[in-house]
């Protein structure tokens, strides 16, 4: 088991001599880093290859030196004057070693805390370099905003008289046109209320006028049902008398030929005596007489009522023709008001449709 530290220290002193080495014991191979800074006039520095241990220099000096790295072992130091060569590539050239710098050191530094503090120090500048940069943008940006603001002031002072004067007829001026469109429209307005009432009214007598030519036509309707009614009744009427007048005609005939039957029968029974014979005659001549007589009465009846019933019929007939064109009149001219009533008023719409967009 084998354990390693290394630990890396770098001072400069006036005397042109810096070193720095750490190993632990115990170390299967053996390792050495030294860093060396020399003002002094001169080269130092050392580089070398070993087989066995290994070691590395790097000695910067300030009269230029030379620098090297080799793996292996190898020991670097300056005190201003000439350092160890590099080894020849034939060989290996013995090395002497301070004993004093293999001395461990037990210092339980972390070896990465100067990298780290140099990387704060770096952050810190880049940081106060932005900062700086900022605060120097925010005081631009500063005076930019309080010469803008002179300009403003000074704009404003310069502009406001004159663009107040320059504005204020062309307002006034605008202002009055608005007023007069206004008055010409409350007019117009006015003038256009007043048509429509009128309008209305109008559209209402027209409206009214209707439903009376209506109500009338809904009378005359109702007349004319009743009339005819009426008619049907006179009209069954007339049938039942005309089968009255062919049953009274019929039984006429009837009697007619039974008392021609009858005469016939009682002539073939007739006695010797000339006396029955003209009484018989007489008889005949009676008969015939009232049967005549009959017959011409309800011949004129029959006449007499066939013409009342067709005479009245006609009348009514006549009347109820009067009636319906009469009726059919009124209704053509309802019709043709109400289709112009319709137009007013689609008229007076789109009159009204029109002002409102207006």
């Amino acid at each position: 088991m084998s354990c390693k530290s290394t630990v890396k220290t770098q001072s400069i002193s006036r005397r042109g001599f810096s070193a720095g080495s750490a190993r632990v014991p115990g170390v299967c191979r053996s390792g050495f880093s030294s860093v060396s800074l020399s003002r002094s006039r001169g080269s130092g520095g050392l580089a070398g290859v070993c087989g066995g241990a290994g070691f590395g220099s790097r000695s910067p000096s300030g009269g230029g030196g030379g620098f090297g790295l080799g793996g292996g072992a190898g020991f670097g130091g300056g005190f201003g004057g000439p350092g160890f060569p590099v080894c020849p590539p034939g060989g290996i050239q013995e090395v002497t070693v301070n004993q004093s710098l293999l001395t461990p050191l037990n210092l339980q530094i972390d070896p990465t805390i100067q990298r780290v503090r140099t990387e704060e120090r770096e952050q810190i500048k880049t940081l106060n370099n932005k900062f700086a940069s900022f605060i120097d943008k925010v005081r631009f940006l500063e005076q930019q905003n309080k010469v803008l603001d002179t300009k403003w002031t000074l704009l404003q002072e310069q502009g406001t008289k004159t663009v107040r004067q320059n504005l204020e007829p062309l307002f006034e001026q605008y202002i009055n046109n608005l007023r007069r469109q206004l008055d010409s429209i409350l007019g117009e307005r006015g003038r256009l209320d007043s048509e429509l009432r009128g309008m209305q009214d109008t559209v209402e007598d027209f409206k009214n006028k209707y439903e009376d030519e209506i109500n009338k036509r809904t009378a005359a309707e109702n007349e004319f049902v009743k009339l005819k009614k009426d008619v049907d009744i006179a009209y069954m009427n007339k049938v039942e008398l005309q089968a009255k007048v062919d049953a009274l005609t019929d039984e006429i005939n009837f009697l007619r030929t039974f008392y021609d039957a009858e005469l016939a029968q009682m002539q073939t029974h007739i006695s010797d005596t000339s006396v029955v014979l003209s009484m018989d005659n007489n008889r005949n001549l009676d008969l015939d007489s009232i049967i005549a007589e009959v017959k011409a009465q309800y011949e004129e009846i029959a006449q007499r009522s066939r013409a009342e019933a067709e005479s009245w019929y006609q009348s009514k007939y006549e009347e109820l023709q009067v009636t319906a064109g009469r009726h059919g009149d009124d209704l053509r001219n309802t019709k043709q008001e109400i289709s112009e009533i319709n137009r007013v008023i689609q008229r007076l719409r789109s009159e009204i449709d029109h002002v409102k967009k207006q």
